[in-house]
């Protein structure tokens, strides 16, 4: 009798456990998606106007941040912590947890895609240079930086126009790196640099906002493997965390389909044709999978 008791409860003990491994394994995969709805969101931005940034009164703003709070409030996601990290280190933190998405407009890049998943393509575009007023070296594109080897040119740790300068055959010697968009004009001012390369947004807002600097125009895109280096900007986080992508790029598309996420983009700076080029992108096309 003792001894079939004892089976009993053996047989017991491994049912149960058998029904937490099943809960266990169902709230692995249901993953952030799960967390996020009970517990809060953890947001990494890199305080780049306009694509994520905190205003002066500590909100969050921008065209990454504005869709995401949008998208995240249809998931049934409202409790979202920002965390502000230069950057190079967005993706590190994203594969490392100490964030849960990054919310930037980052370029859509193999290499990238590599390391983490990328939602749809939320913002697309181009590239420019700042210089200071008047542009008294006379820089319109980065061939000027390889035809005259005095020329330093400013670019932010990690960003993509360090690849796009390398393409260009422009030598590591005139590059200067810099932490982020702020230390541009700073930078300039102080000649440390002759132009600072950016996105063309980045570029138009740090020249709207300072007397000191302009735009280089005209201005030549530079290329990249033979294509003209337009950016594809998407939200990026962990590739385990599959049931929140599929949730996020369900919502993501009924957002893109409205007014709002027009409006916001434009808001910000993009023209029409950005909007246009965001839409036709695909994900899976710009991660070099299909």
């Amino acid at each position: 009798m003792i001894q079939r008791r004892n089976l009993f409860r053996l047989i017991a003990g491994v049912a149960f456990g058998s029904v937490l491994g099943l809960a266990a394994t169902s709230a692995s995969a249901a993953g952030l998606l799960h967390k996020a709805r009970s517990e809060g969101i953890t947001v990494g931005i890199a305080n780049e106007i306009p694509y994520g940034f905190q205003d002066a009164g500590g909100n969050v703003e921008g065209i990454s941040p504005s869709v995401l709070k949008k998208v995240l409030n249809n998931m049934g996601i409202t409790k979202i912590k920002w965390k502000v990290l230069p950057f190079g280190q967005l993706i590190p933190a994203v594969k490392a947890g100490r964030i849960d998405l990054a919310s930037a407009s980052q370029n859509i890049l193999p290499a990238r895609c590599r390391q983490v998943a990328f939602s749809r393509v939320n913002s697309s575009y181009g590239e420019g240079l700042l210089v200071l007023k008047g542009n008294p070296r006379k820089i319109h594109s980065y061939a000027d930086f390889k035809n005259n080897s005095k020329l330093k040119l400013g670019v932010v740790t990690g960003a993509d126009e360090l690849n796009f300068t390398q393409a260009a055959g422009i030598p590591q010697s005139q590059i200067v790196l810099i932490r982020a968009n702020s230390d541009a004009v700073p930078a300039l001012q102080s000649h440390r640099i002759d132009a600072y390369a950016a996105t063309g947004l980045s570029v138009y807002e740090l020249a709207k906002k300072s007397a000191a600097v302009e735009r280089a125009h005209p201005f030549t895109q530079p290329t990249f493997h033979g294509k003209s280096t337009r950016g594809y900007g998407g939200f990026t986080m962990r590739k385990s965390d599959k049931a929140f992508l599929k949730a996020l790029n369900h919502e993501l598309i009924k957002v893109e389909s409205t007014p709002f996420w027009v409006n916001t983009l434009e808001h910000y700076g993009l023209s029409k044709g950005d909007v246009q080029a965001a839409r036709k992108a695909r994900t899976a096309k710009l991660c070099g999978l299909g």
